[in-house]
């Protein structure tokens, strides 16, 4: 065996992951040439084996020095250059079977220890089979193919992250394009913030705020009690115990049970709660709270001022936020009296406030499903986004106020969820037509710090719960540092691209389910267009370039030199439209 061309060194140190190796001096070259093909002896991140009878162990170099690294504790003598490798041990390949990860058999002091050459990587890559899809060339090989198990890709969740300009985004378009390519029933809903992947998906569905053909709608009344008392008048569940907040619920309640004869189905109103997703009107709740507030009574007991005993002139219009009006109450304690119903005094004006901001239309006004009369219901809304032709939805956030852009991702979360969950054993969703959920730009609303975001709440309940049920779940983003733990806990593989920030490395090292540190140390040094994936859905923690695609999403840098070479005579008409954009918040 040491006369192979392959033959790299010897054994010198055995711990539980690393060994290491002392190259050997009799080889000619740093870089040998094999079968034509050149292979340089101790780089970083290359792979070497162990044959042991017909085993052969795998392993990656993570180190080299010219001592050894425990030199003082050997009682050895080396002579000037020398050569050693540490190296991590990763996987092991008995006789003709597949590669497997982890260690079984040890290797001991003075075994052989050989270079791997492309043909043993394309015996621990394997073929691209049915279950799988490439994600690009390994780093070592313009040839290799690296491929990852579509099954543990999904449902066990994913992470792309790198630092802005790394090629994060195109990567995204290359995991999605190889999915939504090999697989014509897969089915991909994308959460995009800015608008970015519209231009790298020509045939996906796009939902887009004020869009004409598919405008994006998410009604106010998809949110649970909590997320609603929060949204309209900034609510929260610790405030169960004031007497306004639970006649907010009981309103909230009855308002529902008024509508169960839906498109969809009727509902049982006994079953109904304040939770429960059935339209109704803001406008009417706004109406209802100003009609109690600002009434007047021919009684002055408050158990008598009902609706019988209103002074009512004009019950105003509810649509168009007018209020009713009443005969007005005189100063000296006679009738008609003042309403002794203040209940939903402080709730009342922070609700209008919201109605009359025209940011928040699509979820007051969205359209087609705006109340129990409207023609479409939440079949249609499900129908629109997973249940169409088109294998990727976009759901275009560009036009949601950053404000709600919280609330706005858990319901669209919560929804997809609820969705999977209860039609978990239906032919056409749930475990029969898994769906693949992507969040680009997570860090902006998954933030660990953030102790009452709701839509980290429903993400984090996709990540520990939603395999169960068919839904996996896929994080973008620039700053792991800032992801929620819970979430990073529950990646199954990670694809970091070059990420300088140290906190950023840290996570990803501490997070990753292979205990592979000297490739997540490569992470500063790596190539626009590279990646290091580890986890369940590759068969050995590898370095991949990524293939750039075309179209790209919309994120790639201005043309500063160019625009700046530019000439741009003043004009202070130019800035009309900017200023009107920015007061309506409207492209």
């Amino acid at each position: 065996m040491k006369t192979e061309i392959t033959y790299l060194g010897h054994i010198i140190r055995v711990d539980s992951g690393t060994i290491e190796v002392e190259v050997s001096n009799d080889i000619p070259s740093a870089a040998p040439i094999i079968n034509g093909r050149l292979y340089k002896i101790g780089q970083i991140g290359t792979f070497i084996k162990i044959p042991i009878g017909n085993i052969t162990i795998y392993g990656i170099v993570s180190s080299v020095s010219n001592t050894p690294s425990k030199s003082d504790e050997i009682n050895l003598k080396y002579t000037f250059g020398s050569r050693f490798l540490t190296v991590q041990l990763v996987g092991e390949k008995i006789g003709e079977d597949d590669f497997e990860k982890g260690i079984g058999t040890y290797p001991t002091i003075n075994d052989e220890v050989h270079l791997v050459i492309e043909k043993d990587l394309f015996d621990i890559y394997g073929k691209k089979d049915s279950g799988s899809i490439e994600i690009g060339k390994h780093s070592s090989s313009e040839n290799l193919s690296v491929y990852a198990d579509l099954h543990k890709l999904v449902l066990r969740h994913c992470a792309i992250l790198g630092s802005t300009g790394s090629g994060k985004s195109n990567t995204t378009v290359s995991i999605l394009k190889a999915i939504l390519g090999d697989y014509q029933g897969s089915r991909v809903i994308l959460v995009d913030p800015h608008g970015e992947y519209p231009s790298a998906f020509p045939n996906a569905r796009v939902f887009k705020i004020n869009n004409a053909a598919n405008p994006l709608f998410i009604p106010f009344w998809l949110m649970n009690f909590d997320e609603l008392a929060y949204f309209l008048v900034g609510a929260k569940p610790t405030d169960d115990q004031k007497p306004d907040y639970r006649l907010f619920r009981e309103l909230v309640t009855n308002f529902k049970k008024d509508n169960c004869t839906l498109k969809a189905g009727n509902v049982n109103p006994n079953f109904v709660t304040a939770d429960s997703p059935i339209p109704f009107s803001a406008r009417k709740l706004w109406h209802d709270m100003n009609w109690w507030l600002n009434g007047t009574f021919s009684s002055s007991n408050k158990d008598d001022q009902t609706k019988a005993t209103a002074q009512e002139v004009n019950n105003g219009d509810c649509e168009n936020l007018v209020p009713a009006q009443f005969t007005p109450y005189p100063t000296n304690n006679t009738a008609p009296y003042k309403s002794k119903h203040q209940e939903f005094y402080s709730y009342e004006k922070k609700i209008l406030s919201r109605l009359k901001d025209s940011r928040y239309d699509f979820l007051f006004n969205p359209g087609d499903y705006k109340d129990a009369n409207s023609p479409k219901d939440l079949h249609n809304l499900l129908n629109e986004w997973i249940g169409s032709n088109s294998k990727l939805a976009i759901l275009d956030l560009s036009g949601v106020p950053f404000e709600v852009l919280d609330i706005t991702v858990g319901l669209i979360t919560r929804f997809i969820y609820d969705s999977m969950f209860w039609g978990r054993h239906e032919a056409y969703t749930g475990k029969n037509r898994p769906l693949l959920l992507a969040y680009e730009e997570a860090h902006s609303y998954l933030n660990k710090g953030d102790n009452t975001s709701y839509s980290k709440d429903a993400v984090e309940k996709v990540f520990k719960e939603g395999r169960k049920f068919g839904l996996g779940a896929l994080v973008i983003s620039q700053r792991p540092s800032e992801i929620s733990e819970t979430i990073l806990a529950q990646v199954g593989t990670f694809i970091a691209l070059r990420l300088t920030n140290s906190g950023d490395q840290s996570i990803v090292k501490n997070s990753a389910p292979d205990n592979l540190n000297s490739l997540i140390d490569l992470l500063p040094s790596l190539r626009t267009g590279e990646a290091i994936i580890v986890g369940e859905a590759i068969k050995i923690p590898s370095r991949v370039r990524i293939k750039l695609n075309v179209p790209r999403p919309t994120s790639d840098d201005p043309k500063l030199v160019e625009k700046w070479l530019e000439s741009h005579p003043e004009n202070e008409e130019n800035y009309k439209v900017v200023v009107t954009r920015i007061r309506q918040q409207k492209i």
